[in-house]
């Protein structure tokens, strides 16, 4: 199902099987419309990635900014308009009253969107064409893979008084190590040559080639039957929190059901006969 369509973010699948989803208002440095709002842009990016994840002609999805920006992450000059936050849209989530109102707004909003972008079961890729800032850098963070040009940043929640959330406080230490992730949480900012050298970045490449190699890695990716991509993604994401055990019980299992897969058959197929694999996710 393809879905709602707003200005500020864009929806781009291409023939290849690549879907762009980039964040759209290059004048204000791709900042955040709204909150925690249902139309708000995070629950936008969740929105447009299930519906790229359910779509079986999209098989990776790349998160990237317009402009000289990935995200600023919020908008802490302007409110965000009407149809977003205005009293009868439906699902409106950015009012909370009472003393517990910073959660529930964090919790139910911002922290529950974020997660939806982990839950993806494509590859998900962030092209950090620029700053990656706050809520953007958690963003970039929960994707699986991060592309990089010198002119990339990673830049925290200081200015805001708000120490970093969900994708820094989780993947931060089990990227770069403690150590690492605290000098960050203590200084606020990352530079795109010690982002590549800590790991945080997959690729750093000239800021004029970004978009090359970004499609070329794409290329890899869709080269490989998707089950095996799906699958494994899911064990990987879930031994982070898991043991050995637990670990080995998931791939044992999960190898007996994709050896029957039609994707299996074709790849064994296709190497024998010295040919390019046709994978239907099957």
């Amino acid at each position: 199902m393809a879905p709602r369509l707003v200005d500020y973010l864009t929806y781009e699948p291409d023939d290849s099987g690549i879907l762009w989803i980039r964040f759209n208002r290059p004048d204000r440095l791709n900042a955040l419309i709204g909150t925690a709002e249902e139309n708000g842009t995070v629950a936008k990016v969740g929105e447009y990635m299930r519906a790229g994840d359910d779509d079986p002609a999209i098989r990776v999805i790349v998160l990237t900014g317009a402009g000289r920006a990935f995200c600023a992450g919020a908008d802490l000059r302007s409110r965000a308009p009407e149809d977003v936050t205005g009293p009868n849209f439906p699902g409106n989530r950015g009012d909370h009253d009472g003393p517990d109102a910073a959660r529930q707004h964090f919790f139910h909003g911002l922290t529950k969107l974020h997660r939806d972008i982990s839950l993806i079961r494509k590859p998900t890729i962030a092209m950090i064409n620029g700053p990656a800032v706050g809520a953007g850098m958690d963003m970039a963070l929960h994707c699986d893979i991060r592309m990089g040009c010198e002119k990339t940043r990673f830049i925290a929640y200081h200015h805001a008084g708000q120490i970093i959330e969900n994708g820094g406080s989780y993947y931060l230490p089990k990227m770069v190590g403690l150590g690492r992730a605290l000098e960050f949480a203590y200084t606020g900012e990352l530079d795109a040559e010690r982002a590549h050298a800590w790991g945080l970045l997959n690729h750093l490449v000239p800021s004029e080639k970004l978009e090359e190699a970004t499609r070329a890695l794409c290329q890899r990716i869709i080269g490989v039957p998707p089950l095996v991509q799906w699958v494994g993604k899911r064990i990987m994401r879930a031994a982070l929190d898991n043991s050995l055990e637990t670990t080995m019980t998931l791939t044992s299992n999960a190898g007996g059901i994709l050896q029957g897969s039609e994707d299996a058959k074709e790849a064994r197929r296709a190497f024998a006969e010295k040919r390019r694999p046709v994978f239907r996710g099957r």
